[in-house]
């Protein structure tokens, strides 16, 4: 079995493949993250991705799989990574309560000899929000480590009317699609069991 590694340090992306049932390893990468501006979110993503995959490849080393992921929120053409501080997750949630915006993951698989690396985005309908579930949801402290200011599998999941595309996207691992493209480097869904 090749070795799979997880090029990650979000406890999401791990949940994801070990509920899928995948057997891997993480491994931090210490990419650089600094993006030029103007450079779209989907694209940003993409390139971030790709950039830990290949740390993580440069420091490892055997039949090995990487997996490496960033996810952003785009909000009326605004990027939306963590909130800074208690201030800009209100300024995030705020402005997309009532409305749609755009989860985008990029995804980089790579074993070296061969790399996919895409964009995959969902579409997010958020209900509107009271001032009292916004600053509840900030006292809880959970926006803090997530892009946008939420997470969906949290009690934030009561704000998604609903959505079009991948929920686990939304968590930050497009599972579909990652298991499509796993597949492709010869690891199968049952494979571990």
């Amino acid at each position: 079995m090749r070795r799979l590694i997880l090029a990650s340090k979000s406890p999401r992306r791990d949940e994801i493949l070990s509920l899928a049932g995948y057997r891997h390893e993480v491994i931090v990468s210490d990419a650089d993250e600094f993006l030029e501006d103007g450079i779209s979110a989907a694209c940003a993503v993409r390139e971030i991705s790709k950039r830990k995959a290949e740390a993580v490849a440069a420091a490892t080393d055997g039949d090995r799989v990487i997996i490496a992921a960033d996810t952003v929120v785009e909000n009326d053409g605004e990027i939306y990574g963590k909130p800074k501080d208690a201030d800009d997750a209100r300024r995030m949630l705020r402005s997309m309560s009532g409305g749609r915006h755009l989860v985008h993951t990029g995804i980089t698989v790579t074993d070296c000899a061969k790399t996919v690396s895409e964009t995959v985005t969902t579409e997010v309908f958020m209900r509107e929000l009271s001032e009292r579930e916004i600053e509840g949801y900030i006292a809880s402290g959970a926006p803090f480590d997530k892009a946008g200011a939420y997470g969906i599998q949290g009690a934030a999941g009561a704000f998604v009317e609903k959505l079009i595309g991948d929920y686990f996207n939304v968590m930050g691992l497009p599972l579909c699609r990652i298991s499509e493209i796993l597949s492709e480097f010869g690891i199968g869904l049952f494979d571990f069991q």
